[in-house]
């Protein structure tokens, strides 16, 4: 009898056991499903970092009211031809709604990632500032994305020669000073400033051409109304 109730209560055992594990592989599921669901939303939350970026810009050049409290960053290529249009539709307003109004200070830093051709306006563009000025560098800026051509291919690396910038640089300005830049841009003071750009693409993640960023936070809008209100919050945020 005592060996009976022995067994008897083993196999009730047992079967307590088999009962209960279904119960622990829900949990176990469970748990796991949270846990991937946590990890899910934690990525789009960061996919939607809205956080500021801490920028410097000494030594860049910029346009507009040297107090204005809004710094508008355009990250570009000469050789784009997204920026050449932005330069041509959508700056202008830029210009006439913030720049003019005083609002923003408005910078324009290099990403040059379509060809040699890029890096080469990008290096003679810093070598102009450097040696000219701010205001001769907006210039040159201004009649270099006029001049891109229509019918480019990206694939060429012949189109932003020497010749082609040195050309366009004497259209605004003496021969004195077109000679001036000519002697120094190749110099490694001027490759250095575009690694400064470069380094801080890389540290927004900046991916495409044009770009913009508003005091440290990229702009994802579509219209200049949306760039207008960013820029209004920017100020109050900056008071």
């Amino acid at each position: 009898m005592g060996k009976q109730k022995k067994n008897k209560a083993y196999v009730n055992s047992s079967k307590t056991k088999k009962n209960s594990s279904p119960v622990w592989l829900f949990w176990t599921i469970g748990i796991l499903t949270l846990g991937l669901i946590i990890f899910l939303f934690s990525g789009a939350l960061d996919n939607n970092d809205t956080s500021t970026a801490d920028i410097s810009y000494e030594n860049q050049p910029y346009l507009g009211e040297k107090d204005a409290t809004v710094n508008i960053i355009e990250f570009g290529d000469y050789k784009c031809p997204a920026c050449k249009n932005f330069n041509e539709s959508t700056f202008p307003l830029i210009d006439k709604e913030l720049i003019q109004t005083g609002k923003v200070k408005f910078y324009f830093l290099n990403y040059p990632f379509i060809n040699v051709d890029s890096e080469r306006s990008a290096i003679f563009g810093e070598t102009v500032y450097k040696e000219l000025g701010n205001e001769t560098f907006w210039k040159f800026h201004k009649t270099l994305y006029e001049k891109q051509p229509d019918d480019q291919s990206l694939e060429r690396q012949d189109i932003f020669t020497e010749k082609f910038l040195t050309e366009t640089l004497g259209e605004v300005t003496s021969e004195e000073d077109v000679k001036k830049v000519t002697e120094t841009w190749e110099n490694k003071e001027n490759e250095k400033a575009l690694k400064t750009d470069e380094a801080l693409v890389s540290e927004l993640g900046v991916t495409s051409t044009p770009t913009l960023f508003v005091n440290g936070k990229k702009f994802e809008g579509t219209s200049i109304q949306d760039l207008v209100e960013m820029v209004d919050d920017a100020a109050k945020e900056s008071k």
